[in-house]
């Protein structure tokens, strides 16, 4: 079976600990920037994300290992964008995979549930591939001391 979830991946030259830190430390300065509140740093923390008049999401964390892995769970959402279902990410899950690879770490990005039969997947796509590879790669590499 071939998997259609979205994924991204970025290979960095930080630590497996650096690039955890970064993803789980501060969301807001690297995806949402004043439009996230919450926390996303121990099990079962929650925050929102919201883009008055396009995206709102409200996500718990739901499984996380220590320089290895961070799973999302969305319990909330609202694409107002959407024609057909305003809610399509709701119950999907946002995974980062942190392994290694020689001298380099690599982050795997899921977003499990995002599939080419969604509506949002498009832009979703464009959207995903913009936060994780240029707005989080940048804060990981541009961050002295995470």
């Amino acid at each position: 079976m071939v998997k259609k979830d979205f994924t991204a991946s970025i290979e960095l030259e930080k630590s497996n600990h650096d690039v955890f830190r970064a993803i789980t430390g501060d969301v807001a300065k690297w995806w949402g920037g004043k439009d996230l509140e919450g926390n996303s740093t121990k099990l079962n923390d929650e925050f929102v994300i919201h883009h008055p008049g396009a995206h709102y999401s409200k996500q718990k964390l739901v499984e996380i290992i220590p320089g290895k892995k961070i799973v999302w769970l969305v319990t909330e959402s609202e694409l107002s964008w959407l024609e057909k279902d305003k809610h399509e990410w709701t119950n999907t899950k946002i995974i980062f995979e942190i392994s290694t690879k020689g001298d380099k770490t690599i982050l795997d990005f899921t977003h499990e549930g995002l599939v080419p039969e969604k509506e949002c997947y498009d832009r979703c796509r464009q959207g995903w591939g913009m936060v994780i590879r240029e707005w989080l790669f940048n804060y990981i590499i541009n961050s002295k001391t995470i």
